[in-house]
């Protein structure tokens, strides 16, 4: 995946807490469903993607059954796509099924003047993020070998803070490792996350930051307890990619909120 690509067209999908039966229902709502709407609305509204990048949470049961059906959803629309570990996920399991032409795990990819780079922060058994120093080098290392290649980062945990307070006690832990690295080379133009089920866009270090919502159900921006959004629909971001290293990006979301949401879930 390596070729003369002028813009590039990126759709970001994240956080579908696939479940492993395929008329469960999680928090009053099916998560298989809400991807579906979504995914179908960003083919209806774009024409095309050079890449889909799905940045963890796929499952929130990871099984065989929940990643074969994501996989057969994604094989079929015919586009690359890159699929990142959440805390809920399984990698192992993950490594083995999405391991095809179209479909991989992939941690990196250079297209055009672009370099995407895809990064682990799960930390196994624990819901917060953590890089391990297997990632930090290797994201030192992609950014050294290749130099004069703009850089979009791509990673499950949040790297800044979305004040809401229980949210970030998940925030990727050694997040200054990460920003020492990146300080390092002016050509990282853009880190998109997941895990926050809300919008994110922030300017930092010369760095645009952002967060996407779900496909599923949406937090609650800045509140202090595990609270959901009822009035937020699910979503998904397109990220545009010129070759001089400029960078545009908009939400769209379904146009009504999820119905039968069970906003006064104690957790997820």
């Amino acid at each position: 995946m390596n070729e003369p690509v002028t813009d590039l067209s990126i759709l970001q999908i994240t956080d579908l807490h696939f479940l492993p039966c395929l008329n469960e229902t999680f928090l009053g709502i099916n998560t298989e469903h809400s991807f579906l709407a979504v995914l179908e609305l960003a083919l209806v509204e774009n024409r095309t993607f050079d890449l889909i990048i799905v940045t963890g949470d796929l499952a929130q049961d990871p099984t065989q059954e929940s990643y074969f059906r994501i996989l057969q959803y994604l094989e079929a629309i015919q586009i690359p796509c890159i699929c990142l570990p959440g805390n809920h996920d399984d990698i192992q399991l993950m490594q083995q099924i999405f391991d095809t032409p179209l479909v991989s795990c992939r941690n990196q990819v250079l297209l055009g003047n672009w370099q995407l780079i895809f990064l682990n922060s799960q930390i196994q058994g624990a819901p917060g993020g953590r890089l391990s120093n297997q990632e930090l080098c290797f994201l030192d290392d992609s950014l050294s070998s290749q130099p004069d290649h703009h850089a979009l980062i791509a990673v499950h945990h949040h790297c800044l803070e979305t004040k809401s307070a229980w949210l970030d006690t998940m925030i990727i832990e050694n997040s200054l490792e990460l920003w020492a690295i990146i300080d390092k080379f002016p050509k990282v133009k853009i880190i998109t996350n997941g895990h926050i089920h809300q919008l994110m866009d922030i300017e930092h270090q010369g760095v645009r930051v952002l967060g996407t919502p779900s496909t599923c159900f949406q937090f609650k921006p800045s509140s202090t307890n595990f609270s959901l959004d009822a009035f937020a629909a699910p979503g998904y971001r397109k990220i545009k990619l010129s070759s001089n290293g400029s960078i545009e990006t908009f939400i769209s979301r379904m146009p009504e909120p999820l119905k039968g949401l069970q906003v006064d879930s104690l957790g997820y």
